[in-house]
Parts: C-alpha cells; sequence; structure tokens
C-alpha cells in the first residue's frame, strides 16, 4: 500500500476501535487465538494464514476467510466488540453541526419541507423537532415579534399596512410631510433627528444652478425649529436685548422689523456675554399689532442644532421654567395607556398604533372612519377597542409627556415650541413670483347659504365680517401686483405678505410645464402699485395673516380635503378636466410669503438668489408641493443649500461658524467621516498629507492659530530678550478655557483671551475690507478713495486692542486657475513670491517642498510589534513586577524616530509642557538634529543639550522681524536644510508648571502615562496629536483655512470661503505694497502647488 493510500486509511479507521481488524503480521504461532475466536495456522509453504475474520483486501490477494470459527466465548466476544457497538451508537445518535432534528437523516432523505413541517419527518424525530420549534419561536418572540404569514408584498403595499410601517418607522427620525417624495428620487441621510434628502439621484448640478440664476429651485424646510414668544412688547425686547448686539447688526428691536412689515435675521449670543460665547444665527417675525391687544407674538426660526443651545437660554432671561400642558386639540385623539400584557404580533387586523402627541401627532378627520385594512374573512371587531392607525404629523419621536410650553408668573411671558407644528417652503430664482402666481389664487367669496348657515369651519365665520373681508380683498390686489413684477429681487428684503388661497390641488393643471411672466398680465397691473411695492413694500396692515392662531391653524389641519374625497367630486364634474366649482369650504388655507433676500453684501451680483418663503400649516404639504413641482420649478437638498451659500458668499450653519457649540459639534462629526474614509482607503492609495505639510487635512484647529498668531504679533514690537523672557513664563502656565487671563510681567500687562471668536462687528469689518482693497478683476468693483482712513500701524495696533484673539470671514477669489477644497491652506506669500507675480501675472505660483515623514517607519514597526505582542502578551505581564514603573514615553518615542537622526537614550533629554500646549515638543540631543520646541501661540524655541550638566537644556528663541513675513519661516522648514528636519516626539506627557521645581533632567516621573499618540495609534500619513506649530510648519506662513471652496459657475474662477486670523491678516497687509494688499496664497491639502488669490471682505 502506497503512503498516500495509507494516509487515507488512517484517516477512515482513526475512530474506529482496534479490534475491528487483526492483521495478519506480528501474529504468534498457531495456538494463539484472536478475540473473535478464529485461529492462526501455517499454510503451505511453511507460511503464517489468519484463518479468522479479516477487514478489507488482503496483501497477496488474498481473500476473505472462508471457514467459521466453531466455538466462541460470548464474554470474550462481547468484549472485544463493545468498542463498535459504542462507535456505532455515538455515530448514529450524533446531529450535525446545525443541531437540528432532520440533520440525524442521511442527506439523501432530507427535503427542505421538513424545515417548517415536522410531519414530513420520521416517527422517531418529530418530538425533538416539535420541541426544538417551540424554542425556536418563544425565542423569536422576545428578540423581535413573529411577522405574520399572510404579509406577502401585495398585502404590505396596501394603504392600512403601509401607514403602519411608515409610522413605526417614525419613532427614531422624524419625516418630513414630502419624505416619500424625496425618498423616491433624493440619496437620504439622518441628520439633526431627521431624515433628510442630500442630493437627487440624477446629475443636476448645472441644472439647479441654473434654475437658481434664471427660474426657480424649490427646497424643504420644514425641518427648521420655530420658537414663539407671547407676551408685552417691552418685556420681550428687554429679555431678547441680553442675546443680542448693536455693533453686530439690527437687533430684535429694530424698527421695520417690530412693526412686523420685514423679516429680520441676528446673531445670538449667551445672556451678556457678546462677544466671546455665540450661540448662532436666527430669523425672526413679529406679528404686527393689533387694536384689540397690548400683547406682540414673535416667531424665532432656528436650525434644529441650535435648538438645544438657545431654548434653554430664552428660558432663562424671559424667567420661563414653570411648563404647561396644552389640552387637546379638537379632533385630536387621546393617548392611550399602554398596558402590561404583551402585544399581539402587529397582523391586519391588530394593527400597531403608535403613540399620539397630544394636539400634535396625530389627526382624525370628521365624519371620516378610517380602520386598517385587514383580512376579508377575519372580523375586525376584534381590533374595535384600539385607536385606528393615522398618519402623523409633525413630530411623532416627541414623547406625550414632553412639555412644548413654559410660563413666567413674573414676566408674564410664554415661550411655545412650535417645532414641525408649521410648513416652510422656500423658492429661490428670479422667476420665484412668477411661480406663486400661478400656482395659488385668492381664496374665492363662499356662497349666500354657507354664509347663513352655522359652521365648524373658521373660513365661513370669519367671512361674516366686514373688516375682514376688506382685508382680504387688499392682500389679494397686492398678490395681483406681483405680475408685474420682473425679478423676485425687486422686492424690498425681508418683506412679509399675509393672503388666504384657495386649494391649489383644484387648479393643478394636466401636464407639467415652466411658468414664466405673463406680459399681458403685467401690462394691466398699476404702474404706481407696482413702484410702492418695490420702493416701499407691503403696508404693515396687510402683514397680517390667520396663520398667527393656533385654533385656525388646527382647524384648517383637522379639516383638509383627502384625495380620494377630491378626486371624487372631480370625477363628477360635467365637464373632465374643468375646475371644481363652488370651492369647498373646507378649501380656504392661511398662508405668510416671506420674501428672503439674496446676496446683501459686496459690490457685485446683487440680489442674486433671492426668493419667497411660502409658511403653511402642517398637513397641507405635499398639496402644495406636487402643484409647484408643476410649474417647472427644481428641487433641491442639503447639499445645493450649502452652495447657494457659498454662490451668494454668506456664512452657512453650522458649517461655518466655528465660535458657536453646534459649530463644534459639527466640526467633530466631520473631521470622524473624513478620517474613516480616509481609513477605509489601502495605504497605498491614500494621501500622505505629513509629505505634503499639512497638520490637520480633516479639521481646523482655529484656537491654536488665533493663539499663535497673537503670541507672534505681540513679539514683533519688543526686544528679543524681553520677549523671550515673557514667553518662557507664558509656555508653563495652563490658560483657564472661557476667561480672560491678565498678567503682569516685567511691568507689561498681557490679556489673553483664550478661546477665539468671529469678528461681527460692522464697523471693523468696514475697515478692514477698505484695507484689502477689492480687486477689479472677475468683474468687482475696487472702492472709492477717501472713504476708509489709511492704513497704518496705529490704526493696525487700535483694532488689534479690540479684537486681538479672533479671525475674520472672508472670501478668496484665485487670480488664474485652480479649485479650491475643503480644509486648503490660506498663506502669507513671500517677497520674492509677489515679485515673481509682478513679472508675470499669469505664474502658477511657488511650490511647497516635500515634506519628510518621520513616522512611516513607527507605523511599520508598530504593525509587527502587534504581532508579536498577540504571542507574547501574557508572559511579559506575568514576568514584569508590580511595582516597576512604565518605561519612560520619551524614550518609546524617540525610538520612532528612523534614520541616523535617532537618539541615543544615554543623552536624552526631556521638556515639559503646559497642558493647554496645543503643539508637541520636538526633541533630539544629536548634533545632526538640534531640539526644536514650537508651542503654539509662540515663535520656535529652538533648545540642545548644552555641557551645563547632565539633563541640562539651554533654550533659545528667535523672533520675527516686524513687517517681514520670511523672517517668520523657520530654518528648518528651507529647502537647503530639508534633509535635517527636527524630529516630533508626539507623546511626551505634558506636567504642570512648578517654578520652584529643579531643573528636568533625563528621567521622567514614575506615573506616566502613555498618551494616544503611541506607535500603535499612529496612521500612515497622518500627524499625530498634539499637533507642532501651525504657523510656521511649512514654508510660507499660515494665516487660515478653508471651510467652503469650489470653481464658482457664477464668478467663472475658483473661489473659497474661509477664516483667516485678525493679528495675521493685519500682520501681512501691513508687510505689502499698496498695489499688492490683500493678496495671499492658496494651496490644497492634498497639493504642493500655491496659488495666488484676492482678499474679498464682504460687509
Amino acid at each position: 500500500m502506497s503512503g498516500a493510500k495509507g494516509r487515507m486509511r488512517e484517516k477512515k479507521m482513526r475512530n474506529q476501535p482496534s479490534n475491528v481488524y487483526s492483521s495478519s503480521l506480528g501474529m504468534g504461532g498457531s495456538g494463539n487465538r484472536n478475540g473473535d475466536g478464529g485461529t492462526a495456522h501455517l499454510g503451505q509453504g511453511g507460511k503464517q494464514e489468519n484463518r479468522g475474520w479479516v477487514r478489507g483486501h488482503q496483501k497477496g490477494g488474498h481473500g476473505y476467510a472462508q471457514e467459521l470459527p466453531t466455538i466462541i466465548t460470548a464474554s470474550d466476544f462481547a468484549k472485544a466488540r463493545s468498542a463498535e457497538v459504542k462507535a456505532m451508537l455515538k455515530a448514529v445518535t450524533r446531529t450535525t453541526g446545525s443541531s437540528h432534528a432532520f440533520g440525524a437523516l442521511p442527506k439523501h432523505m432530507r427535503r427542505r419541507a421538513m424545515s417548517h413541517n415536522t410531519k414530513r419527518l420520521p416517527c422517531r424525530l418529530r418530538e425533538s423537532a416539535n420541541r426544538m420549534l417551540e424554542k425556536t419561536q418563544q425565542a423569536g418572540k422576545k428578540a423581535k415579534k413573529e411577522q405574520s404569514k399572510s404579509k406577502s408584498r401585495k398585502a404590505r403595499r396596501r394603504h392600512g399596512n403601509l401607514l403602519l410601517e411608515f409610522n413605526r418607522r417614525q419613532r427614531k427620525n422624524v419625516w418630513l410631510e414630502t419624505h416619500i417624495w424625496h425618498a423616491k428620487r433624493f440619496h437620504m441621510v439622518k441628520k439633526w433627528g431627521y431624515k433628510l434628502g442630500d442630493r437627487p439621484t440624477c446629475k443636476c448640478y448645472r441644472a439647479c444652478y441654473r434654475a437658481m440664476s434664471s427660474h426657480s429651485l424649490l427646497m424643504d424646510l420644514s425641518y427648521y425649529c420655530c420658537v414663539e414668544l407671547q407676551g408685552e412688547e417691552d418685556r420681550l425686547l428687554a429679555a431678547l436685548s441680553q442675546l443680542t448686539s448693536k455693533e453686530a447688526g439690527p437687533t430684535f428691536a429694530a424698527a421695520v422689523c417690530l412693526s412686523g412689515r420685514r423679516q429680520g435675521s441676528v446673531t445670538v449670543y449667551r445672556a451678556g456675554r457678546y462677544p466671546s460665547e455665540p450661540l448662532g444665527p436666527v430669523t425672526f417675525l413679529w406679528r404686527p399689532r393689533r387694536q384689540d391687544s397690548n400683547d406682540r407674538q414673535l416667531w424665532i426660526w432656528l436650525h434644529p442644532t441650535l435648538k438645544q443651545d438657545l431654548l434653554p437660554e430664552l428660558q432663562a432671561v424671559c424667567c420661563c421654567s414653570e411648563p404647561m400642558f396644552q389640552p387637546d386639540a379638537p379632533g385630536a385623539l387621546p393617548v392611550p395607556e399602554p398596558e402590561p400584557e404583551p402585544e399581539p404580533s402587529p397582523g391586519p387586523s391588530t394593527p400597531l398604533a403608535p403613540t399620539p402627541d397630544p394636539g400634535r401627532g396625530l389627526v382624525k378627520k370628521p365624519g371620516v372612519e378610517l380602520k386598517a385594512r385587514g383580512k376579508r374573512k377575519r372580523n375586525s371587531s376584534a381590533a374595535a377597542g384600539e385607536p385606528p392607525a393615522k398618519k402623523i404629523l409633525g413630530d411623532g419621536t416627541r414623547s406625550p409627556m414632553t412639555p412644548v410650553s413654559w410660563k413666567s408668573s413674573s414676566t408674564m411671558i410664554v415661550i411655545n415650541d412650535l417645532t414641525m407644528e408649521m410648513v416652510r417652503f422656500r423658492l429661490i430664482g428670479p422667476q420665484s413670483h412668477s411661480v406663486l402666481t400661478e400656482t395659488l389664487e385668492a381664496a374665492t367669496e363662499c356662497d349666500d347659504l354657507s354664509k347663513c348657515e352655522p359652521s365648524s369651519l373658521w373660513w365661513p365665520s370669519h367671512r361674516r365680517e366686514e373688516k375682514n373681508m376688506h382685508l382680504h380683498q387688499q392682500q389679494a390686489d397686492v398678490f395681483r401686483v406681483l405680475k408685474g413684477i420682473f425679478s423676485t429681487g425687486e422686492v424690498p428684503s425681508g418683506s412679509v405678505l399675509g393672503l388666504t388661497v384657495d386649494d391649489p390641488r383644484l387648479t393643478l393643471p394636466k401636464k407639467r410645464g415652466k411658468a414664466m411672466p405673463n406680459l399681458r398680465e403685467a401690462q394691466d397691473v398699476d404702474e404706481d402699485k407696482r413702484r410702492e411695492l418695490t420702493l416701499q413694500g407691503v403696508p404693515e396692515h396687510l402683514c397680517q395673516s390667520f396663520l398667527w392662531d393656533r385654533s385656525v391653524r388646527d382647524n384648517v389641519t383637522e379639516n383638509k380635503i383627502s384625495e380620494r374625497d377630491l378626486n371624487r367630486m372631480k370625477s363628477e364634474l360635467l365637464v373632465p378636466g374643468s375646475r371644481l366649482k363652488p370651492t369647498p369650504p373646507q378649501g380656504r388655507v392661511p398662508l405668510l410669503l416671506v420674501q428672503q433676500p439674496g446676496k446683501q453684501v459686496g459690490q457685485e451680483m446683487a440680489s442674486w438668489g433671492a426668493g419667497w418663503d411660502l409658511i403653511l400649516p402642517k398637513g397641507w404639504g405635499m398639496a402644495f408641493w406636487v402643484p409647484l413641482i408643476y410649474r417647472g420649478v427644481r428641487v433641491a437638498g442639503l447639499r445645493m443649500s450649502l452652495k447657494h451659500s457659498q454662490n451668494k458668499g454668506a456664512p452657512h450653519f453650522p458649517h461655518d461658524y466655528p465660535d458657536c457649540p453646534a459649530g463644534g459639534r459639527f466640526q467633530e462629526e466631520q473631521e470622524r467621516e473624513l478620517l474613516d474614509k480616509f481609513k477605509r482607503r489601502p495605504p497605498a492609495k491614500r494621501t500622505n498629507y505629513i509629505k505634503h505639510g499639512c497638520l490637520a487635512p480633516f479639521c481646523c484647529p482655529w484656537q491654536q492659530l488665533s493663539e499663535e498668531w497673537d503670541m507672534i504679533v505681540r513679539e514683533g514690537g519688543e526686544d528679543r530678550e524681553g520677549v523671550a523672557k515673557i514667553q518662557a513664563k507664558t509656555v508653563v502656565q495652563p490658560l483657564l478655557p472661557k476667561k480672560e487671563e491678565v498678567t503682569q510681567q516685567h511691568g507689561l500687562v498681557v490679556t489673553t483671551q483664550t478661546h477665539f471668536t468671529v469678528l461681527r462687528n460692522r464697523k471693523s469689518l468696514r475697515l478692514l475690507s477698505g484695507w484689502c482693497r477689492p480687486t477689479s478683476s472677475k468683474g468687482q468693483r475696487s472702492i472709492r478713495p477717501g472713504a476708509v482712513p489709511p492704513l497704518d500701524h496705529s490704526s493696525a495696533t487700535s483694532l488689534l486692542a479690540a479684537h486681538g484673539n479672533s479671525v475674520v470671514w472672508v472670501r478668496l477669489s484665485l487670480l488664474s486657475k485652480g479649485q479650491p477644497e475643503l480644509h486648503a491652506l490660506v498663506c502669507v506669500p513671500t517677497p520674492e513670491d509677489l515679485k515673481l507675480l509682478r513679472s508675470d501675472p499669469k505664474t502658477k505660483g511657488p511650490q511647497e517642498p516635500l515634506h519628510r515623514d518621520h513616522f512611516k517607519s513607527s507605523v511599520r514597526r508598530g504593525k509587527k510589534r502587534q504581532k508579536k505582542r498577540k504571542s507574547s502578551s501574557i508572559s511579559v505581564f506575568r514576568e514584569k513586577p508590580s511595582g516597576k514603573p512604565s518605561e519612560p514615553m520619551a524614550v518609546s518615542a524617540m525610538d520612532t524616530t528612523p534614520g541616523p537622526t535617532q537618539a541615543s537614550s544615554s543623552t536624552q533629554a526631556v521638556i515639559t509642557a503646559s497642558p493647554s500646549t496645543q503643539a508637541p515638543i520636538t526633541a533630539s540631543p544629536s548634533a545632526q538634529a538640534p531640539i526644536t520646541a514650537s508651542p503654539s501661540a509662540q515663535a520656535p524655541i529652538t533648545a540642545s543639550p548644552s555641557a551645563q550638566g547632565p539633563g541640562q537644556t539651554h533654550v533659545a528663541f528667535s523672533t520675527p522681524t516686524p513687517g517681514s513675513t520670511q523672517d517668520l519661516i523657520p530654518a528648518s522648514t528651507s529647502t537647503q536644510a530639508r534633509s535635517s528636519d527636527p524630529i516630533t516626539v508626539p507623546s511626551l506627557p505634558p506636567t504642570p508648571p512648578d517654578p520652584t521645581a529643579a531643573p528636568p533632567t533625563s528621567t521622567p516621573a514614575p506615573d506616566t502615562k502613555p498618551t494616544p499618540s503611541s506607535s500603535s495609534d499612529l496612521v500612515l500619513g497622518l500627524w499625530p496629536d498634539p499637533l507642532p506649530s501651525v504657523t510656521s510648519h511649512c514654508s510660507r506662513v499660515t494665516l487660515g483655512w478653508v471651510t467652503q471652496g469650489d470653481f464658482s459657475l457664477s464668478a467663472g474662477c475658483g473661489e473659497a470661503l474661509g477664516f483667516l486670523s485678525l493679528p495675521g491678516l493685519l500682520h501681512t497687509v501691513l508687510g505689502q505694497l499698496a498695489d499688492q494688499r490683500g493678496l495671499v496664497l492658496l494651496r490644497n491639502p492634498s497639493s504642493l502647488q500655491y496659488r495666488f488669490a484676492k482678499i474679498n471682505i464682504e460687509v
């Protein structure tokens, strides 16, 4: 038998007992007996022959023995065969790995039907199969309720079952009323507790831009939150004045907004903390004054991420801490109490009704009995005690016990949370007014019979008063004047018009078209009224609307005509396709039209992106959405909303508000998403940002940038020795967060604002805008001379004294080709760069030299160490004594430095820093690479071990010359010194300062803990935390970063929006010539090429 056959036979027989077969080799004489009673005989030729039973084919061609033993011993035979019997029983009773009953059957007897029908199994296996099936059913009921067997696709798509499924899916994320329409055409994302449309599934970027520029673009902004304030006007203004400042622009008390004629916008802060702690931007709308009441009503519209910060602040300034639970609205369903018994499986006859929000969530139409559709043969009376399933309107995730109103007993101010109580659509484009005038029609009068009869509807009762009819007629006349306007931007920004319209479904066209201005109707409009509308806006009394009344809103929502009833009425018309007359009394809807201003800053593209906002009661979203679609508008999502803000040059919340709490949370989330996306790519396909000189490709360290520039500018006016002493003391002093620290050092009083802010002072921004001199290229005009005071050192110093630790919102326009990207670097050009631009205006710009990646070998060694630690981690921990201190992190960090610049352990130096220091301290005691320490908010600090003693380090400071940007560049970043770059130690532990302590030694504290920047946490191509100096890391000094960047179709060149450090901007402009002020360099994170760009500060 060959070796392969032998191994195969051994594999087959390894589980069999040793006495299954007897070998002919090694047998004894003829008297030896086998276990089965057989005897061994000598055959012819003296060869030994086995006469007993032998399993398998025998060597030499011998077959099975023909003679059987005549006598056997029962005890010996049973003892010899006991192992075989055990092996056979074990093989028969053992089931397969799936542990199912039918797995015990041979494969040729198994059937698919056995898995759900135990009667197809043999009788001996049915009992065990039934027990296993019961266990599976009980476990399934605990984890997830059993789905009905009758839920086929046809059954699931029925209206009742589909409504139950939609209500179940709205328990975690709020759906807008247009969610189903968007879900079929958009990529949906989960953001801010909502399910929103991000971008269409088709390619429509240019089509959406054309719609914004020439026709109309539609967006659903119903996810914006609305907070209502009610109370006396003086008390409301006194409370809201604590949240705003007149230096940042108009406040809640602006006269044109206080009258109710215009919508206003303002940036709110924490009470009394201007300008240090902003919360975010809001838009507000006052209800016009009424003659019969002295109370005022204010709506504040805010982003959902801002609600958690602003609502507690409003409650604090208004002293509203008493929650109010409003009674159920008319027609709302009572809240069913949960039963302790387990709920039955959600079948067609037992619908799982969601928990309604009292007066806010579920709506029941009077006279219409809604029932969940079930099986035809099953009686539906079993579910009669349960509330019928209805469509969720509003916030379905809110608990019924969550308060939505708060009242103050001292100020008598009431705060109501109207989130998802109204629908808000936004039309953007010059022809938005044409779309509205073609879609909407002013409400028609009721017939005489309906006026006399009492009705529960709101419209017939309001029409009985003569003043209401007169007001409605005036509002309808102003709405008709809109047909004679050429562009939406002609109407004063923020104008408000109240109106009551008929149901737009009654005038739905047969085919989809494109709404355009009608010249005949435009000529019929009175020219005086059109001029009055464009110059003065809408009169104050015409801004009134019944939408402000909660009772009217609820009545309109409850009495909306269903699609089924509306289609039945249309089918009964004598002429198919004609308008339904008379208009049903339920088809009158109050609404508000708010003019949305376009671009309001800058010298070019005035009023670009203007439009109208349509505010409706809840429940009427799709009734207005579909008619607007039939007028040829484009629909956009969140991504195009960001592009709209970018084209206007306006900051977008929360992307461009880094000093707000919501903006900080957004940047952290964005950094995680970009980092995860970066890690998903193979290491060979990633961009090595360390070699490109990009410290933070996924975030913008604004705090570190402002601190470093603040210290750089302060060094410029002092002698080097004095500044060095001040810096040496301020480095180790921890900064107190969110406070101002005043220290006195060498007779100088230094005020340090620890948290940066965005400069929003209008007067200071106008001054900066004039000093940066807007360019005359790309359709931009320069300001007239003499309008701004000249730029000198004294004026810049006074501005820095008021806003030292601030960043400035700027718009950057590239002078040549290029497309800015997110988090691109904005740097200071050197005098050589400006000379190059003057000699060749079409030059590409300088190029950043390639940096060295000191962590590349550390990452590779870390991966190898991880593999070794998996096998030896247990033994290492057992051998290590319990009282032995951990290994110094400085030594491990030095070991990560590759090449000949690696430092020896005998000459290492340890440098301690403040916990607030953002940048790591790079150290190398060797002569080839000196120890370089670059703390945040300071100039480079060079340290090298001297002969003064072991562990002592001599620190020398190098300060830049004022007015020269080239001196700010450290020598380690020059092209000639590229081979001796400093070696960064990212894992040095920060220690608190101790003025009385001895100089640092080479032995760290025994309680040193490893930081997250260990070699195992390094990512190839990314600089670990903490970061070194962000200003002097590259060959060009960094001024700021880009938060939005792309090729602008409106400007025809690459444009970017971002923030620059105010001290750095003034320092740069002071060092440039008059005809080249405002020129900077822009470089993408994944590129080494710099591009020239022009700064525009638009106010």
